[in-house]
C-alpha cells in the first residue's frame, strides 16, 4: 500500500495527516476553516486519495499559516507515498467545468517545484476564507510534492464554482498522475532514472 502518515507541530499549527494514494476517496478533514475543509475533501475524493487531516491552528491571528502547513503536510505525506516514484503516470491533465466556470489544470510530478497560477477572484472571502490564500495552498503542495503544476481559470463568473473547479480539476489530474500503469513495470518515469533528488 502507497500511503503514509505526517505529524507536524509548530507554534502555528499542530497536524496529523494520513494518506492512500491507492485509496476510494474516503477523506476526514478538519482544519478549523469551513471552506479549506471542503476543498481538501473535493480534492480527496476526486482523485481518489484518501485523506485525514486533522489541524489545530492559530486562527486567532489569521488562516494563513492553518492554510499553507495543511498543503505542506498533505503534499510531505503524497511525497512520502509515492516513495522512487517508480510505474506513476507522472503527468496529469484536466479540464474541470462547474457551472459557468471552466478551469485547466496540468502538471507533472517531477521533483522540479514551480507554479504558474493564472486565476483571480473577485470577492476577498469565500465562506470565512480568505480568496488570497489558494494561490498559495497550491503553491504549498507543489513545492512539498515536487510538482510542476500549471493552473488556469479560463473563463467564469461565480467565486465558489471558480475555486471549487480548480480543486477538482486538480484532484483529477493528481489521480493520473499518482496511478501505476503495470506496462511501466515499476520502472521510474524519466530516462536519468530519478525524479527529483
Amino acid at each position: 500500500m502507497r500511503t503514509a502518515t505526517i505529524a507536524r507541530k509548530t507554534h502555528e499549527t499542530d497536524i496529523a495527516v494520513a494518506v492512500n494514494l491507492d485509496g476510494t476517496g474516503a477523506y476526514d478533514v478538519s482544519t478549523g476553516i469551513g471552506f479549506l475543509d471542503h476543498m481538501i475533501e473535493q480534492f480527496s475524493r476526486h482523485s481518489l486519495i484518501d485523506i485525514t487531516c486533522h489541524i489545530k491552528g492559530d486562527l486567532h491571528v489569521d488562516q494563513h499559516h492553518t492554510t499553507e502547513d495543511s498543503a505542506i503536510a498533505i503534499g510531505q505525506a503524497i511525497a512520502e507515498a509515492l516513495g522512487d516514484k517508480g510505474g506513476i503516470g507522472r503527468y496529469g491533465e484536466a479540464h474541470s467545468a462547474m457551472d459557468e466556470a471552466l478551469s485547466r489544470v496540468v502538471l507533472d510530478i517531477s521533483g522540479r517545484p514551480h507554479l504558474t497560477w493564472k486565476a483571480a477572484f473577485t470577492q476577498e472571502r469565500l465562506g470565512e476564507m480568505d480568496t488570497e490564500l489558494f494561490e498559495h495552498w497550491f503553491h504549498s503542495i507543489a513545492q512539498a510534492v515536487g510538482i510542476t503544476l500549471h493552473i488556469e481559470l479560463l473563463y467564469g463568473s461565480n467565486n465558489h464554482h471558480i475555486c471549487e473547479g480548480i480543486y477538482k480539476g486538480f484532484a483529477r489530474a493528481m489521480r493520473q498522475a499518482v496511478e501505476l500503469d503495470p506496462r511501466k513495470q515499476g520502472a521510474v518515469p524519466s530516462t536519468k532514472g530519478q525524479l527529483g533528488g
